[in-house]
């Protein structure tokens, strides 16, 4: 018999009506449902009329858990994997069960859904080719700054964050980036008191101080990106009379580039400029004459 199929669910992050009408027909087919808690499942599958056999695959049972659920593959039959809110492995358990199944040569098949950090991203407005994804950063104060300390990338940046740090995750986002930089918060995101905004890291703390509630539920931060100093034209061609030096001027440029971000090929044109202006400020070369 061939295996099964492992069904990667994606399910509300909030909002029970957000669910896809594919993962509902998953679901209603599925010969097992594993689910972080089999409680909230429930209440999703009960609400849509869904009857099927739920079996427990959270953090602390997740290794065992998906022996069990492997077993049910290799049978042949099919699993869904869903968690509480969200997709299945994306700061959530799930991934050792999908790897388990790529070993075993079942077939993975992702049915897409809602996502906390990509909901927050399209909510966030900030005009960037790429994110960085972080999820959790560490629960305690000194992990965490330590963590922020390796984060030096330009680009946006998302984070999860309980309500009990969030705060302090604010105040650590304020001293490492600046005051300036801008942050996005999304608190209880598709929820009956959802709340987002967008300011400077100087006012995040205020915001979330401005009202007792507004520390609890669950956050999605997205950090704004740095902004890009433009290149200065003067400091590349100081660095690249260094370079000059002891360089020639293709090899020079493009230190150069790399080093102020001032395109190469401008750099180059310079750099043979220069060499012109010496060639020409040099004196005539008399010729030798042999004695």
């Amino acid at each position: 018999m061939p295996p099964g199929t492992l069904y990667v669910v994606a399910t509300p992050i909030g909002n029970l009506a957000d669910v896809g009408a594919r993962a509902l027909e998953v679901l209603r087919q599925a010969d097992v449902v594993a689910c972080e808690d089999t409680r909230t499942t429930r209440t999703l599958l009960a609400r849509h009329g869904i009857e099927r056999p739920t079996l427990a695959l959270h953090a602390h049972n997740e290794r065992a858990a998906g022996e069990k659920l492997l077993g049910e593959l290799r049978a042949g039959r099919s699993v869904a994997l869903v968690t509480d809110a969200g997709t299945p492995g994306v700061s959530d358990p799930g991934a050792l069960l999908v790897a388990a199944a790529h070993r075993a040569g079942v077939r993975v098949v992702p049915v897409p859904g809602p996502s906390a950090a990509i909901a927050a991203w399209s909510a966030a407005g900030f005009t960037a080719d790429r994110f960085l994804f972080v999820g959790f950063l560490p629960a305690k104060a000194a992990a965490r700054r330590k963590a922020l300390e390796a984060l030096e990338l330009p680009w946006p940046m998302i984070f999860y964050e309980a309500p009990h740090r969030v705060l302090e995750c604010v105040q650590d986002l304020k001293a490492r980036y600046g005051a300036e930089r801008e942050l996005f918060i999304g608190r209880e995101l598709t929820k009956k008191f959802e709340e987002t905004v967008r300011l400077p890291l100087a006012g995040a703390e205020a915001w979330l101080q401005a009202h007792a509630h507004r520390q609890q539920g669950e956050f999605v931060l997205v950090l704004g990106p740095a902004e890009s100093a433009a290149p200065s034209v003067a400091e590349a061609e100081r660095v690249l009379g260094v370079l000059l030096e002891a360089l020639p001027a293709g090899e020079a440029a493009r230190l150069a580039a790399r080093i102020t971000g001032v395109p190469r090929n401008a750099l180059y044109r310079k750099a043979l400029a220069r060499a012109d202006r010496n060639r020409g400020n040099s004196p005539p070369v008399t010729p030798r004459r042999d004695r």
